[in-house]
C-alpha cells in the first residue's frame, strides 16, 4: 500500500524514516493563516487535515500523513519567526514562560481520515539576551514555531518538558502515528521494510 508524507519538512521526513517503511513525499500548498478566533488546537488540527486531505484527494489509493504544529502562549498562537529579529522577540517573550506545542496529526485515505492533537508543555528558562543571540546565531531556527529546536541545541533553552509522545515536539508524534497507521492496515512491525533500510 502506498504511503505518502504530505509535508516538505526535513524533520518529519527523518522521523518517518525511523519506521523503515517505503514512502513518498509530496509537499501540499496550504495557506497556514489562522482563521478569526481560531484556537491553537483548532488551527493545528485544521491544517493537518487540510494537508493530508489535499494529497489524499489527488492520490485516493494512498495512505497520506499530514501534520502541523502550533506553539501557544496562553491563547496566543506563535508562528514561525522567519527572521533573526522576530526570533529574538519571540524568545524574549517566551523567557520564563510555559508554552504548549500543539502537534496535530492526520492520517487519511481518500475521504476517510483520523486526526489527533498531541500536546507538549515546555517551560522555558529565564533567558538572557546574550543566550538568545548565541542560540539563534548557532541554530538559526527561523522555520520553527516558537523559535526553538528542542531536538538539538534548543533543549538548552528549556527548564522542563512534558508529553505523552516524545517526538511530537519535533513535528511528528510517532506513537500516535503508529496507532493510526495500524487503524489503516499498516503495522510498522510487520510491513515490508524500505529498501533504503535493508
Amino acid at each position: 500500500m502506498r504511503l505518502i508524507l504530505a509535508s516538505g519538512s526535513v524533520y518529519r521526513r527523518a522521523l518517518l524514516e525511523r519506521l523503515q517503511l517505503p514512502f513518498d513525499v509530496i509537499s501540499p500548498d496550504v495557506d497556514e493563516s489562522p482563521l478569526p478566533d481560531e484556537t491553537p488546537d483548532q488551527l493545528a488540527q485544521r491544517l493537518a487535515q487540510a494537508k493530508a486531505l489535499k494529497i489524499a484527494r489527488a492520490h485516493p489509493e494512498a495512505i497520506v500523513i499530514g501534520s502541523d504544529q502550533v506553539a501557544a502562549l496562553g491563547h496566543f498562537c506563535l508562528g514561525k519567526p522567519g527572521s533573526h529579529e522576530q526570533a529574538t522577540k519571540q524568545l524574549q517573550q517566551l523567557s520564563g514562560q510555559k508554552v504548549v506545542f500543539h502537534t496535530a496529526l492526520c492520517v487519511a485515505q481518500n475521504t476517510q481520515f483520523h486526526t489527533v492533537n498531541v500536546l507538549t508543555t515546555c517551560h522555558f528558562r529565564e533567558l538572557s539576551l546574550a543566550e538568545i543571540q548565541s542560540y539563534l546565531l548557532r541554530e538559526k531556527p527561523y522555520d520553527t514555531a516558537g523559535s526553538a529546536k528542542a531536538e538539538s541545541l534548543g533543549i538548552a533553552l528549556m527548564q522542563s518538558m512534558q508529553s505523552d509522545d516524545p517526538t511530537a515536539i519535533i513535528g511528528l508524534p510517532m506513537i500516535e502515528l503508529c496507532r493510526l497507521l495500524r487503524a489503516f492496515g499498516i503495522n510498522p512491525l510487520t510491513a515490508p521494510v524500505s529498501l533504503a533500510h535493508v
